[in-house]
């Protein structure tokens, strides 16, 4: 049995699928600071037996949550001589450009901290000025003074050769083993000094951190007998093993929310949907991606903390390619100070939560306003719901404002976070060149299924696909996934002087060091699968453009083959090519994959019950355009395959709500998904 388990903003999900594909799925409350008991809870909420595991895989937001909340550790930088500041310094191409008040993201290391070494290598990675190996003794002495407790250590160049690199490493390891180190080419070994420096400086700053919590579950799992292969989801859409995710922890910055992503291209292969918008609605945010031809975008260009007024901190490791906002069903409503509504990024979160969850909460959410308009059920939550107080609040710190119902505050309620959300979907499709007519939505979380099908109007989408356990789909992804590591390495050449000897033994040279990398995780050899890609652009471009590149050896005549699908890209992109212009190579890509075997979806079997035996009430829902309409509300759980049901309706389970809007139809496919077509 294969179980994965994700920690949101508010919940901690698993799932769980078996050999002969049955899936089951529980819930239970996220528990801050110690996450790793909301893992035991839904474990145990869950009912499965640890003799049953052979493989547990967990997502979790402890990375992200120590670099927004600042709770790292007090961590130093080794840098080159005359490199001190490059963390200060930063890139000038900051957001907010008419913004004379601007400042820059503090540093995550302080001046006092950031410490230059005498050592020198030229871009091709020759040594031009040896290490001052004496100097690295003097700044460990003055670090644990200072009770610092990780370095980070970055150097000029070392994406080319990190030999003074190792060497800095194997001294501090040599001088004072305890403390944690990074050096920059164990995370990347992509150019760009201040992208790759703050990567190392994050990696640092929360390597501790990362390294207690993953102890700490690893110790959890093993006191209630688990003995199962334990995997950690990245950020690049693959596993890695529970020991490397101690090494390098930037690469779980978004663990949870990426498996999702990932899980919306494998259903939509299996469906036939090969173009998908994932859209994931938590407690706290809403993500989404587009997934283009089946292929999952992944990107070296994230940045956390990144705004329109804030240019954040860039890190330089695989990341797929997503949109998050603050707006989920725990974001808070609002009046800012110019007298209009808002909701979020603000979050009750899992305490005190909602006002409907009972537990202290006082601010009205997008949660309550949806009670209040009849999309969710007071029946269909785990405690009594005190409806007077949810309508209480929304008139007192709402409704009254306006000098309005409390009915038409919810649902402004509802249309505020819409908007919010539909801005986010436009951003990864329509102002990225893509129409999202040639699309279907793939709606998930808690709150996805019930405010998809209104965005999915908006956006011009004609289906959307809410899979079999929604509101634990990340985790369902999860299941899905294979080991993945990537490497890349910066290769600035110009396409038409490669020497493709040397170009070659780079690629094989990454091959190798991946078969190595699996064999120390148990992985064999014939299970490794390679992608190559290769980051081009016109010479004299900033921007660069991934192309993938085939396997084997490459020549001049496959390159020209490479070259051409640069050009059609990069005319898809950004509307135009230039066939006539000398193109450079600036990175080398692998994806290695270590395979493992996954479960198969299990087709869903008729219980011989018609769609009206499906019937739980019929109750007033507020419909945007339509008002109250007096709906049908349907168990999933009791629906048959090909079931159709013309909207309005809502059909329910015990975690999601899907809301099937007057005009719309949702039929249940083979394998319990729900279909929703727009109609005319």
């Amino acid at each position: 049995m294969r179980v994965a388990t994700d920690i949101g903003g508010t919940f901690t999900d698993l799932v769980y699928v078996d050999q002969q594909g049955k899936i089951g799925v529980a819930k239970s409350h996220t528990t801050p600071p110690n996450f790793e008991q909301g893992v035991l809870d839904v474990i145990s909420v869950s009912g499965i037996g640890t003799e049953q595991l052979e493989t547990f895989i967990h997502g979790t937001t402890v990375i992200i949550n120590a670099l927004t909340e600042r709770k790292g550790v007090k961590t130093g930088l080794i840098t080159t001589k005359g490199f001190r500041d490059v963390l200060e310094i930063a890139r000038g191409n900051r957001p907010d450009l008419f913004n004379i008040q601007y400042e820059k993201p503090a540093p995550f290391v302080p001046r006092y901290l950031r410490q230059e070494v005498e050592e020198r290598l030229n871009y091709k990675g020759e040594v031009i000025q040896p290490l001052h190996k004496e100097r690295i003794e003097e700044i460990v002495s003055y670090f644990k003074n200072e009770k610092v407790e990780a370095i980070a250590v970055s150097y000029l160049h070392s994406y080319s050769n990190p030999v003074h690199e190792m060497e800095t490493v194997k001294l501090i390891q040599e001088i004072w083993p305890e403390v944690a180190v990074t050096a920059s080419y164990e995370v990347t070994r992509e150019w760009r000094e201040y992208e790759r420096t703050s990567t190392t400086v994050l990696n640092s700053y929360v390597k501790p951190i990362a390294s207690s919590y993953v102890d700490r579950l690893e110790n959890k799992l093993k006191e209630i007998g688990n003995k199962s292969n334990k995997y950690i989801m990245q950020s690049n859409g693959g596993t890695t093993t529970f020991e490397q995710s101690k090494q390098t922890p930037i690469n779980m910055v978004e663990s949870g929310p990426v498996a999702g992503i990932y899980g919306s291209a494998i259903l939509g292969k299996i469906l036939g949907e090969e173009n998908i918008i994932a859209f994931d609605i938590g407690g706290t945010t809403a993500k989404c991606s587009l997934i283009d031809k089946g292929e999952v975008k992944v990107t070296t260009e994230y940045n956390i903390e990144r705004t329109d007024r804030t240019a954040g901190y860039p890190i330089k490791v695989p990341v797929v390619d997503i949109v998050e906002i603050g707006n989920g069903g725990g974001s808070i409503a609002w009046i800012d100070d110019g007298g209009s509504l808002r909701v979020g990024p603000q979050s009750a979160g899992a305490l005190p939560g909602p006002i409907a969850y009972g537990k202290g909460g006082t601010e009205p959410t997008t949660t309550d306003a949806n009670l209040v308009v009849g999309r969710l059920s007071p029946g269909n939550f785990d405690s009594n719901v005190d409806m007077e107080r949810v309508k209480g609040a929304i008139h007192e710190k709402i409704a009254s404002h306006f000098e309005t119902s409390v009915d038409e505050a919810a649902l402004g309620i509802i249309r505020i976070a819409n908007s919010n959300m539909l801005n986010a979907l436009k951003l990864i499709s329509v102002r990225k060149g893509y129409d999202p007519r040639d699309f279907a939505l793939v709606a998930f979380g808690g709150g996805g299924s019930m405010h998809a099908p209104a965005l999915a109007k908006e956006l011009g989408v004609s289906k959307v696909i809410v899979p079999v356990a929604a509101s634990v789909f990340s985790a369902w992804g999860m299941l899905m996934t294979d080991l993945r590591h990537d490497y890349i390495q910066t290769y600035i050449r110009r396409v038409e002087a490669i020497n493709y000897s040397e170009f070659n033994d780079i690629l094989t040279r990454q091959e190798k060091e991946a078969f190595a990398q699996y064999e120390t995780e148990g992985v064999k050899e014939e299970n490794v699968l390679f992608s190559r890609y290769v980051d081009l652009r016109y010479v004299g471009q900033e921007h660069t453009v991934k192309v993938p590149v085939p396997n084997g050896e490459m020549n001049h005549e496959s390159m020209q083959r490479v070259i051409q699908e640069f050009h059609q890209t990069h005319e898809r992109l950004y509307t135009f090519k230039l066939e006539e212009s000398p193109t450079e190579i600036v990175n080398l890509h692998l994806i290695a994959l270590g395979s493992v075997k996954k479960p198969e979806l299990a087709r869903i079997e008729s219980n011989g019950l018609s769609v009206e035996d499906a019937l739980k009430e019929v109750r007033p829902v507020l419909y945007e355009e339509n008002g109250w309409i007096n709906t049908k509300v349907y168990d999933r759980a009791k629906l048959n395959p090909e079931a159709k049901i013309a909207g309005p309706a809502i059909v329910e389970e015990p975690t999601a709500s899907t809301v099937v809007y007057p005009g719309q139809t949702v039929t249940v496919d083979v394998y319990g998904n729900l279909i929703i077509e727009m109609g005319v």
